[in-house]
Order: structure tokens, then sequence, then C-alpha cells
């Protein structure tokens, strides 16, 4: 069974980092979500090498799959992972950002697939992503982070695909 740990800290020099996502908010504090054949999830990707930062990663992997850029982008943490395989644990790091500008959907240049592109409440991401206990704590330091990293307007938005 894998096995799954969350941590609020930079990723250890030691464990190699196979993925960077992102909570990414708007100006009103929603999340987005990328929807990819019916299911709701978080973008981002694999760094190229170890020479791209986590910030470019995110950058790259929003632009490629969803043609959104970020700005105000900030380290959350990390999700480590052992497969239990014999292979080394390795880590899953996670950032928080901003929408800076959305333009048209467009394929995404990895796959050709278009997604569909959600804003949800903040404090429903959870329920979208359905990641578990270790998945609703990374979402609560999310959202503590972002906000005091962020002013959200104050006006209450419903819930949009964009």
């Amino acid at each position: 069974m894998v096995e799954y740990k969350w941590f609020r800290e930079n990723v250890p020099s030691n464990l190699e980092v196979k993925q960077v996502y992102g909570i990414v908010f708007d100006e009103y504090g929603r999340v987005f979500l990328r929807i990819e054949d019916e299911k709701y999830k978080l973008t981002g990707g694999k760094p190229k090498d170890k020479c791209e930062s986590y910030e470019d990663t995110l950058k790259r992997e929003f632009l490629e799959e969803v043609n959104i850029t970020l700005k105000d982008i900030y380290m959350l943490g990390y999700q480590y992972v052992d497969e239990k395989n014999g292979l080394l644990p390795y880590a899953q790091v996670r950032m928080i950002a901003r929408i800076d500008k959305v333009f048209d959907k467009r394929p995404d240049l990895d796959n050709g697939k278009i997604y569909k592109r959600f804003l949800v409440n903040k404090n429903k991401v959870s329920k979208y992503l359905n990641y578990g206990s270790i998945g609703d704590k990374m979402i609560e330091d999310a959202i503590y982070l972002a906000n005091k990293k962020y002013k959200f307007k104050n006006t209450l938005k419903e819930e949009e695909f964009i």
C-alpha cells in the first residue's frame, strides 16, 4: 500500500521531485480546477529537468494545459510518496498562486485534450477533489497561506466555468 505524508515545508535535498502542482486562486478567492474525463483535478506536471525551478514548472504546465498565466507564486509544501515497491520515495511539490490572465481554451500541448476550466469556492475544493485526509490538510494549508498572502475581493462569486 502506498504511503503518503504531507509536509508544510521545503523538500529535503535528498528527495527527488517528480511533480509540481498548484492550488491557484482567482481574485475572489475561488480555486481553479481542471476537469479531465469528468474528474476534478489540480493542474501541474513534471519538471523538465533539475534546472527548472518549481515556479517555472508550474507556470509552464498551466500555460501548456489550460492556457492560463500565473502570478504571486509561493511554495506551500510537499507530499511524501513511498510506493513500497523497492524504489526510493519521492516528493510531489504543491504551490499556491494567483491567476494572472485567462486566455481562450486550446488543446493541451502534450496530449491534444481540451479541458474544462472551473472556479470553485475555496471552502468546497476538498469536496470536488476527494483527496482524502492528507489532501484535505493540504487544501486547508493552501487556503490559510493564500489568505495571508493575497487580498481577495470581498464580493461573493458563484462557481463558474471559464
